[in-house]
């Protein structure tokens, strides 16, 4: 049996098990909360289920590139974005405990109105369908060139059998096999390392001296990553969705853990890249080191990739549902049914974009530009605020994402060189920008009312 027979005896193997260890739920609770007849989720599982559905194919591949471009620094440049657990952990425990809010859309409808809940859901949407099409592109890539039959095949049916698992028991199915996920995602990792590092002259020390650390050599994605952790965190709905599901000290120790667990992780598995680059292998660099080692590292490698890639597509699928029917439509009989519908709904318009064969890391980086105004909302979520206050910070967000899109930065305001420079300078004069659209009319309303009384 060639190399291709087993990846695909691999992708329908680990799904069967999946679907086979997945509990079958039509409880409402264990559907949309993730809890075993009402038992909420432990830390443990708290904790495994916030860090795989953030070590998704589209992530470690990220790291892997960053790390063949710029050597261990591109690693820790990406493993900034993994403050985010540590971010929305401190604001979802200080809004449950303080103000008493059941989740965002919660928060967000009783400071802002309904129209908030629109935008907002605007943004989180299109979250969502880029996790689906981005992971999937990854996985495709160890099947068939983009654009062949293999890589398509590859695809349509590695949705379809996540689809297939998560249909059973929603956010419960989720956290079971994020655990499961977890585990197989450690076991791999750390196996691919125990290959890559006695085959590095110098071993570990080389991958950890390599790069440079300057602001051309990765450390402005560093500063982009640390702006956009104010903001970041919120407008993934996988990540929030989970805040709100078991007791706020647990919630809290878990989002504390993910961090530093998350970050380790991508800043190890980086070491492909620089490994890569330090052989002088081509790029996509996971996929050329697969090659390089063996049939054995080939295997791992796109082992990896669908379970991490499921992780994150099955959570997304459940973070859909409970999106539309619970948060949005705020239906007071919830249909486990229609939500398996929802699911399969977005599993389609979800795969749709491949299509279009979009790059993945500009899918990170924009989507963080476009939703900066969310930084000011949530880190002065208990300021008493007037709904112009939301809709500036948010639509400037907006605004400095079209322009990282359309309208090329002259180099001349550039505050740094090398690549990512563009980059960084937005999210600089947006975040500003953004917290002075949003704190203004605090200020200007405070005025007033003094005006009034004196």
């Amino acid at each position: 049996m060639d190399v291709l027979n087993w990846q695909w005896v691999i992708l329908i193997a680990v799904n069967i098990v999946l679907f086979w260890v997945s509990p079958w739920s039509n409880k409402v609770n264990d559907f949309f909360k993730g809890s075993k007849n009402d038992e909420q989720p432990n830390t443990f599982l708290l904790t495994s289920s916030l860090v795989i559905t953030w070590l998704f194919a589209k992530s470690i591949t990220n790291a892997a590139d960053l790390g063949y471009k710029f050597g261990i620094v591109g690693g820790v440049a990406y493993a900034g974005y993994y403050v985010s657990f540590l971010v929305a952990g401190i604001l979802i425990y200080q809004m449950r405990t303080k103000g008493g809010f059941k989740s965002i859309h919660h928060f967000l409808q009783q400071k802002y109105g309904q129209g908030a809940i629109v935008l907002f859901t605007i943004l989180i949407g299109f979250r969502l369908l880029n996790e689906i099409w981005s992971n999937t592109m990854i996985v495709g890539s160890y099947f068939g060139e983009k654009g062949s039959m293999g890589y398509f095949s590859a695809i349509i049916v590695f949705t379809a059998l996540t689809l297939a698992y998560t249909l059973k028991g929603g956010m419960r199915t989720s956290i079971i096999t994020d655990l499961i996920q977890m585990a197989m995602f450690a076991v791999l990792m750390v196996m691919i390392l125990g290959i890559i590092i006695p085959n590095t002259e110098g071993g570990m020390t080389t991958i950890v001296s390599s790069g440079e650390w300057t602001m051309s050599q990765g450390l402005n994605l560093f500063f982009v990553a640390l702006i956009q952790v104010l903001s970041y965190p919120f407008h993934d709905p996988i990540l929030t969705d989970r805040g709100f599901i078991s007791e706020p000290k647990t919630t809290l120790k878990s989002y504390v853990l993910a961090t530093f667990i998350g970050g380790a992780c991508i800043i190890l598995f980086s070491s492909v890249g620089t490994f890569a680059a330090l052989k002088g292998l081509k790029t996509p660099p996971t996929l050329e080191v697969a090659k390089l080692m063996g049939t054995f590292m080939l295997l791992a490698m796109n082992t990896i990739m669908l379970t991490s890639a499921a992780a994150t597509i099955d959570s997304t699928f459940t973070s859909t549902a409970k999106l539309v029917h619970l948060d949005l439509l705020k239906e007071r009989n919830l249909s486990v049914s229609k939500a398996r519908w929802t699911m399969t709904a977005v599993a389609v318009f979800g795969t749709l974009p491949v299509l279009f064969n979009p790059e993945i890391l500009s899918a990170t980086t924009i989507s963080g530009t476009m939703v900066l105004g969310l930084a000011p909302v949530f880190v002065f979520w208990n300021i008493k605020a007037p709904k112009i206050s939301f809709y500036g910070s948010v639509l400037s967000g907006i605004f400095f994402g079209f322009l990282m899109v359309f309208y090329p930065i002259p180099e001349r305001f550039l505050l740094t060189s090398g690549k990512y420079a563009d980059l960084l300078v937005v999210n600089i004069v947006g975040t500003i920008v953004c917290f002075l659209f949003f704190l203004i009319p605090v200020l200007l309303v405070k005025s007033d009312k003094r005006i009034v009384k004196s």
